[in-house]
């Protein structure tokens, strides 16, 4: 700052300015005074001591404001440039100005303020940085809204969460105007919160994504100035969820179906409703038959509870895979028989050895398979086995295959044929009772013990191709 636009140049001025008002007044009307009634040598001499008078008024004038401008101007600059570095960030800035005057006392307080006002902004910066990293360590998202639900704080997972949503196209966003910036699941939500100033929840569907979302007002000064919304991802809890009533209800309905015939059954038995012999024996044999089912049903469970809990016992020795698929052919050769079908084995590059493989299990996923194809293929059709070697670049692997030319299974039900109790359409079942729904559930289980995987192929009205394949090593 230049000395002429400070105060003190100021003051020095207007100083200057009324002192040499009053000498010009003075001169004005005292020098015609002096040349009237005094002699030429004394008016000299009178009009020499007014010229110094007032050559020394206006040194004194000089000097008096240089010692303000030393004692007033500079201790004010120096606060005027700590408080400028202070706005600028650097809250370390102090000003060096030692006096007991006002001046002194300003800079002291100047100074008291600057290390409080430091003290304050690290503590608001070490709880900003702090509540950074919550936010950044949080796996839910977190989204802040202004009162006009504009988004001003995101965490990571929120800025995820809303690119992905941003690709929506919603039917209808009821914000032509496009006055808000909050995702269209969630305005509802964030309209109910601003009116009624309380913590709301809800869930809402996004993208075949299930989100809980819990949104609460932000105040300042009682006034409502946003909110903020925690949204977490509980599609995979929604679909376990589903999965598990899913099984209640069809645990259920499968053991009320033998229970209510034996019930009824052994109800006419008490009643004497067998009018003969053959009748009672009749009776008793489906009375025998529907336990016999419900405890394949229950033990199925219970192997079924154990593979997903990752309890399944694998007694794991090496096995001659083609000596397995021709025990299994064999033993499947009379029931084609007796069913009017043709099965078929063919097995390639023998001998085809697992180095280490449960075969009781093998045969049991063999045997549950070809179950399935007996039960849904016709009269007069074929049923195919075929094992051989295959390798790729993880390594030489053994295949299974089992093809049958039953009805088929509809494209929409392969993805879910290997989970518990889907089935796909029992009507299709032929002429004797239906399965319990879990035996391609197990046999998925089996092969993934053996590190191996299971897929299916089906045509309507062609038949269905089961393709195993299991590491040799």
């Amino acid at each position: 700052m230049s000395f002429w636009r400070s105060l003190v140049g100021k003051l020095w001025i207007t100083i200057i300015c009324l002192v040499g008002c009053v000498l010009i007044f003075l001169g004005l009307f005292l020098l015609p005074y002096i040349d009237t009634n005094f002699a030429a040598a004394e008016s000299s001499d009178i009009k020499r001591l007014f010229t110094y008078t007032c050559i020394v008024g206006f040194l004194l004038t000089t000097f008096f404001a240089l010692f303000l401008f030393t004692k007033i101007t500079q201790p004010m600059q120096q606060l005027i440039q700590a408080a400028d570095a202070i706005r600028k960030g650097r809250y370390d800035r102090r000003v060096s100005v030692v006096s007991s005057d006002e001046i002194g006392a300003l800079a002291t307080t100047f100074n008291h303020m600057a290390a409080e006002m430091e003290s304050t902004i690290r503590s608001l910066n070490a709880e900003k940085n702090h509540l950074s990293s919550v936010l950044r360590s949080m796996t839910d998202a977190v989204l802040t809204f202004n009162r006009n639900g504009e988004i001003i704080l995101t965490n990571p997972p929120g800025q995820q969460t809303v690119a992905s949503w941003r690709g929506v196209k919603w039917e209808d966003s009821g914000n032509e105007e496009g006055r808000y910036a909050v995702p269209k699941p969630l305005q509802p939500l964030f309209e109910q919160v601003m009116e009624s100033g309380e913590d709301a929840g809800a869930k809402v569907h996004v993208k075949q994504g299930v989100w809980s979302v819990q949104m609460a007002p932000l105040y300042t000064d009682d006034m409502i100035r946003g909110a903020v919304a925690v949204l977490r991802d509980v599609t995979e809890e929604e679909r376990l969820e589903k999965v598990r009533a899913d099984f209640v209800a069809n645990v259920s309905h499968e053991i009320r179906t033998p229970l209510s015939m034996m019930q009824g059954y052994s109800e006419a038995l008490l009643d004497g409703m067998a009018g003969s012999p053959e009748e009672t024996e009749e009776l008793i044999q489906v009375i025998h038959d529907e336990s016999l089912r419900m405890g394949r049903l229950v033990k199925d469970l219970l192997d079924l509870t154990r593979m997903e809990a990752g309890h399944i016992d694998i007694d794991r020795s090496p096995v001659r895979v083609d000596e397995l698929v021709e025990r299994v052919h064999r033993k499947f050769a009379v029931r084609s028989k007796e069913r009017g079908l043709v099965l078929e084995c063919r097995i390639t590059g023998a001998p085809l050895w697992l180095t280490a493989a449960d075969e009781d299990r093998l045969e049991q996923v063999l045997t549950n398979l070809l179950d399935n194809a007996f039960r849904h293929t016709p009269e007069g059709k074929h049923i195919y086995m075929h094992a051989g070697r295959t390798a790729d670049e993880q390594g030489e692997s053994i295949i299974i295959r089992i093809r049958d030319e039953g009805v088929g299974i509809p494209s929409e039900d392969l993805p879910y044929i290997f989970e518990r109790f889907y089935k796909a359409d029992k009507a299709r079942v032929r002429g004797e009772e239906s399965g319990t729904g879990l035996g391609l559930a197990i046999v998925r289980n089996i092969v993934e013990a053996h590190h191996g995987t299971i897929t299916a192929e089906s045509v309507i009205g062609q038949g269905s191709e089961f393709t195993i394949t299991l590491p040799v090593k």
